[in-house]
């Protein structure tokens, strides 16, 4: 490729954008968020100055909002407003440790797992009726209210005030309420699962591959933890057909955690979840909170070696896609989602600001509210950074204008993150802070370092190399994996 020399750049012609290599086309991405591939000549053409007037290279860079004397700043505006519209509303996700007992161990145990006599880290009901109170303070109009632990149904009988009291407050606020459950289903039983059915709990669980290689990494006493969780995943799944609920969009959601051991593994992980009628994977790499901390020489790898997985992983589930086997990756779904559909699905971790304390918070068993979940776990090692306060002492407006939360927002501006001000996948990204604290010590991370940055810019570069190759099958599977289809079954209006 031959670039003008930086004297002979066209200062006139471009509006601001930014450009990376994909492949053997340039990229080109603009303060909104649209974007060009361009041939190695169309690219010098655009930024040499060179362009014919009337064009179809012309028309097309017109078209996007990539010419300085065409720039719609009303288009480019709505575009932005669009995809930051989650900044003028409240926390709306509010993480609930209802105990933190678990009867699995797991490698990498991000909770800080209680083992199941340690009663005293349930959550009461008057803490439980405290933090309720406390969640319908936000302006936000949607409320989620997800049960994790520890494994919540340990302390079923607290699930069960939570949600009666939930409900009967929502009848005066009028909230949007929605309840989902985090859970590795070994404690369900019919009439725990009918009542969690009834009343619209969406449920979620970990599925970490084939049947041995999950169970090396959550370990149930006695019992193989990978049969109790897909006895109940059918389960539910049948339920819901029962219901009349339509099982594209009515289904167990499940999580991965990629160990070391994944990797190699990965055709075998994605039939497991085809096999399940888990319609979804997340293949997250692992986090370096709680248990995995001390773990971790024995379940991480480089990142490097993480993206080689990835690749062969959604290479194969674009396969089984045009082979009419619908499954997506949550990863690619949430950046295709703002690259094809210009729209932010407001995954907390993958935004800017970042959703710590502005989208979301976390409340441990004893009322203490943190900005996140993880910044719950490190608390569990000793570390309070970031906690803002309690259930019973601080007062709404405490928490959401905490100075840590400022300065979270203010972390987590990739306009003003060095390594972030000129990337070329700024309008898609986002880092949380914790990571950046976790790994480096600092709120403000030094994203060139970040092993979460590695990640999602390698995501996406895979991402654009697929839309750059033009095959419609595949645009075609993106796209689709872009749809928002909601699922009101589980709001209670």
């Amino acid at each position: 490729m031959n670039l003008a020399p930086l004297d002979q750049l066209d200062v006139h012609g471009p509006a601001p954008f930014r450009f990376r290599k994909i492949a053997d086309k340039m990229l080109i991405t603009n303060q909104e968020g649209r974007f060009l591939l361009l041939t190695h000549d169309e690219f010098g053409a655009f930024t040499g100055g060179k362009l014919e007037g009337g064009s179809e290279l012309h028309t097309r860079l017109k078209d996007n909002n990539f010419l300085r004397d065409h720039y719609d700043i009303r288009a480019a505006a709505d575009m932005m407003r669009e995809r930051k519209q989650f900044v003028h509303a409240g926390p709306n996700l509010h993480m609930a440790v209802i105990t933190l007992r678990c009867n699995e161990t797991c490698v990498y145990c991000h909770a800080s797992r209680a083992p199941m006599e340690a009663v005293h880290t349930d959550m009461t009901t008057d803490t439980i009726e405290q933090m309720v109170d406390f969640i319908f303070q936000t302006n936000s109009p949607f409320i989620t209210i997800e049960f994790q632990g520890g494994e919540p149904l340990v302390n079923f009988d607290g699930v069960k005030h939570l949600i009666a009291y939930a409900m009967e407050k929502n009848k005066a606020v009028g909230k949007r309420l929605e309840f989902t459950m985090v859970s590795n289903f070994s404690l369900l039983d019919e009439e725990k699962l009918d009542y969690l059915i009834k009343h619209k709990v969406q449920l979620c669980t970990s599925i970490d591959g084939p049947a041995d290689l999950h169970d090396r990494q959550r370990k149930l006493p006695t019992l193989s933890a990978y049969d109790e969780t897909a006895k109940w995943i059918k389960r539910i799944n049948q339920a819901y057909k029962d219901a009349g609920l339509d099982p594209t969009l009515y289904h167990v959601e499940a999580l991965v955690t990629t160990t070391k051991a994944t990797l190699p593994r990965w055709k075998e992980l994605v039939d497991t979840y085809v096999e399940l009628g888990c319609r979804a994977l997340f293949l997250r790499p692992v986090d370096p909170f709680g248990f995995a901390a001390k773990t971790g020489p024995k379940i991480e790898y480089p990142r490097a070696e993480y993206l080689e997985f990835y690749k062969n992983s959604v290479d194969y589930m674009l396969k089984l896609n045009a082979q009419g086997e619908e499954i997506l990756e949550r990863y690619a779904a949430i950046f295709l989602t703002k690259i094809l559909a210009g729209i932010d699905p407001n995954f907390l971790d993958v935004r800017w600001p970042a959703g710590a304390g502005l989208g979301a918070l976390a409340y441990n068993f004893d009322g203490s509210i943190f900005t996140c979940d993880e910044g719950r776990m490190l608390a569990a090692m000793g570390d309070d950074t970031f906690r803002l306060g309690h259930v019973d002492k601080s007062s709404y407006r405490d928490i959401v204008g905490h100075d840590t939360v400022r300065a979270l927002a203010i972390a987590s501006n990739l306009e003003a993150t060095p390594d972030c001000v000129e990337c070329t996948y700024q309008p898609y990204c986002g880092v949380p802070p914790s990571h950046s604290y976790k790994t480096q010590g600092t709120i403000f991370g030094r994203m060139s370092e970040s092993s979460l940055c590695h990640v999602y810019k390698g995501i996406q570069d895979y991402l654009f190399g697929k839309i750059a190759e033009g095959d419609p099958g595949t645009r075609k599977t993106f796209e689709q994996w872009t749809t928002v289809r909601p699922r009101d079954h589980f709001i209670h209006e």
